[in-house]
């Protein structure tokens, strides 16, 4: 009994000791400033700014004489209503949410006071570290040791962030009413005392619905803590709102959905979220190459009239490295700010079919597999009906065709009849290894793009194998630092020893993605489906288009740059409707890719050493011989070298023929 009650005297003696030497410390650091720098800047690949979000100079500072009782008041009542009688931390606040917290097994319930919210706004970081949690609570002592509490609530009403770029509330009351913040009524200042709490989610400009709920849930904790009636609460729930039709820009005059993606990102990285992000005092360098973004936007405008009221998403992939150099999101940022390239999920059509390839070559297929194309009905296990997928337009061969045949026209049967044969499970799981993380249903129609995926991952998919490794990834920031140049982030590739993807077969399906170019590779019941454009090319590219009823695709590479164009109408359902829809993206991403290239020398891939490059008859799937009418290059290992040759000739010894080639043919065959 004795000895506990001697250890807790020395327990007590100890935490007193502590308290002093805090206090000690916290006297000598002197007074913080209340006032802070927390623009958030983001540059472009050359270095130069791109965007910078709203600091201190943009904000503006009133006393807390001029705003309103009922935004300090709504303001105490929500986030913290004992703020005048703690010393910077509530610890009855902390022992109830502790103790909610261990009920329900999470972090249900926080327990921060303004000074402790306001310290961490003024140290300017949002990492989730022991070391950050310290400097808060010093600052948090700080502010109470040195200023009183109407300039702690002064300088923290007039910092916080309330969305749309707006920090304090004189910036916020602006924004929101146009009106000053000594103006605001009960009704507009219990709706903006909200909004702190979560900016994307309880703005009424954005999210309405939650922006009133929380609204209301103020107005009842103003009533309960004695602030206001009932009456003046029934008054304020039932007055309506007018919001400004003048709302200020958000500050990116470049690349604003480039800039958007950029925030998701840090904060993904970072561990924050995007309000962290943007008033966090970060500089971002980020991959933007304005000269690409200039040329993807002013494409897209060019072939996409005005009026038109289908949208777009593009994107430009450095394929070395898979830093995104250009992105669009829609056709106007201002007129709707919401990002197709990253946001929307839409039905990826014949873009998935390389895929599908890439997984039969591990069961055995080739190049040069013939599958027969005709109408099919496809008799699925489980299904009380057939499946009965069609070509474009209701053409087929009535006749075996190869695989790199049916992938340069884009033939549905051959696509189905593979994907049904190897197991709809394969395409799934190789789907997951090219960092497609979609709930995928190994269903026939997935072998066609029945399925939705985001133009921005289809983007870093095909990265991947255009590469032949895990190791890309699309991303938009190379390094992350805090205003101290401190580095938080930098990019760098991962590279796994277990790499899952097989860069022969990568390879194999990247060169017969040139295909889609290559007329050799033209049927009589179909023409090769880059057609359309291949006037407009200038170089060796490889590729894949997609269409669906609503949606249409095209994704391409060069061994420098990749780009990805999706069009498509945002009302659900809506088809897509005459000639120029199905025209647009195929056109946008000609117009990119030849003007991203235009000052860029010639380059090429290098094949792997253990696939080999033969010329075949695009017809038949035989070594192409002296009498064949067309032949064309493919890639694929050694093993499955066709013996036959076209045109009756006799075979040669395939080690023969090959002992001979120089070392650089195959790079040189790729420009042929």
């Amino acid at each position: 009994m004795k000895l506990g009650i001697k250890l807790s005297f020395f327990s007590a003696i100890a935490a007193l000791i502590g308290a002093i030497v805090v206090l000690i410390f916290a006297i000598t650091q002197g007074p913080p400033s209340l006032m802070t720098e927390q623009n958030t800047v983001y540059y472009g690949k050359n270095g130069e700014i791109i965007g910078e979000d709203r600091g201190a100079e943009e904000r503006y500072w009133i006393d807390i004489e001029d705003m309103p009782e009922a935004i300090k008041e709504a303001t105490l009542a929500i986030e913290d209503r004992r703020f005048y009688e703690h010393f910077g931390f509530d610890l009855k606040r902390i022992a109830a949410a502790a103790l909610t917290d261990l009920r329900q097994m999470r972090m249900a319930e926080g327990a921060s006071t303004i000074t402790q919210q306001y310290a961490r706004n003024l140290y300017l970081s949002h990492d989730k570290t022991w070391t950050r949690k310290i400097h808060e609570a010093l600052y948090a002592i700080r502010l109470e040791i040195f200023y009183n509490k109407d300039e702690i609530l002064e300088g923290y009403l007039n910092t916080i962030y309330y969305g749309h770029g707006a920090y304090g509330i004189e910036a916020a009351s602006r924004h929101y009413f146009n009106k000053n913040a000594g103006d605001l009524t009960l009704t507009e200042a219990a709706m903006l005392a909200g909004v702190p709490k979560g900016p994307s989610y309880y703005s009424p400009l954005t999210n309405e619905e939650n922006a009133e709920t929380r609204q209301q849930q103020i107005l009842a904790e103003m009533e309960r803590n004695g602030y206001i009636s009932s009456s003046e609460k029934r008054e304020a729930v039932e007055a309506s709102l007018v919001y400004s039709t003048t709302q200020e820009s958000d500050n990116k005059d470049t690349a604003p959905y480039f800039q958007d993606q950029v925030v998701e990102e840090a904060a993904e990285l970072l561990g924050v979220d995007r309000e962290s992000v943007e008033t966090g005092g970060y500089h971002i360098q980020t991959t933007l190459v304005e000269e690409h973004q200039q040329i993807l936007e002013d494409k897209a405008k060019r072939n996409i009239p005005d009026d038109d009221e289908i949208q777009v998403a593009a994107a430009v992939m450095n394929s070395h490295t898979g830093a995104i150099t250009a992105l669009i999101g829609g056709k106007n940022y201002e007129e709707s700010p919401f990002n197709r390239a990253t946001q929307a999920k839409r039905a990826i059509g014949s873009t998935i079919k390389p895929f599908l390839y890439y997984a039969a070559l591990a069961e055995g297929y080739s190049p040069v597999t013939m599958i027969e194309s005709k109408q099919t009905e496809f008799d699925i296990e489980g299904s009380p009906e057939p499946y009965e997928p069609s070509n474009f337009n209701d053409q087929y061969a009535e006749k075996p065709v190869t695989m790199a045949q049916a992938l340069a026209v884009s033939d549905n049967i051959y696509a189905v009849s593979t994907h049904l044969d190897i197991g709809p499970e394969k395409l799934v799981d190789t789907l997951q290894t090219f960092g497609i993380e979609e709930d995928l249903k190994p269903r026939a129609s997935l072998a066609l793009g029945y399925s939705s995926i985001s133009l921005y991952d289809m983007m870093s998919a095909y990265g991947k194998m255009i590469k032949g490794s895990e190791s890309l990834e699309g991303h938009t920031i190379s390094k992350i630092t805090d205003r101290h140049d401190n580095v938080l982030y930098e990019y760098q590739p991962v590279y796994n020893n277990d790499d899952s993807i097989d860069p022969e077969r990568a390879f194999t399906v990247t060169h017969m993605m040139t295909g889609m170019f290559d007329s050799s590779l033209d049927a009589e019941y179909a023409s090769v489906t880059g057609s359309p454009i291949k006037g407009k090319l200038t170089r060796m590219y490889g590729g894949k288009s997609g269409t669906t009823d609503t949606d249409s695709w095209m994704i391409g590479f060069s061994p420098q740059y990749s780009s990805g164009v999706w069009v498509g109408y945002d009302k659900g359902g809506h088809s897509l409707e005459g000639f120029n829809d199905h025209r647009y993206a195929k056109a946008i991403w000609a117009d990119t890719m030849e003007a991203v290239h235009e000052s860029l020398p010639t380059a090429a891939f290098i094949p792997p050493p253990g696939v080999k490059g033969v010329y075949i008859d695009p017809e038949t799937g035989a070594l192409s011989g002296p009498n064949c009418p067309q032949e064309r290059l493919v890639y694929m290992e050694k093993s499955v070298i066709p013996e036959e040759v076209c045109g009756g000739d006799e075979s040669k010894d395939l080690e023969d023929e090959f002992k001979n080639d120089p070392w650089f043919k195959d790079v040189v065959d790729w420009f042929f």
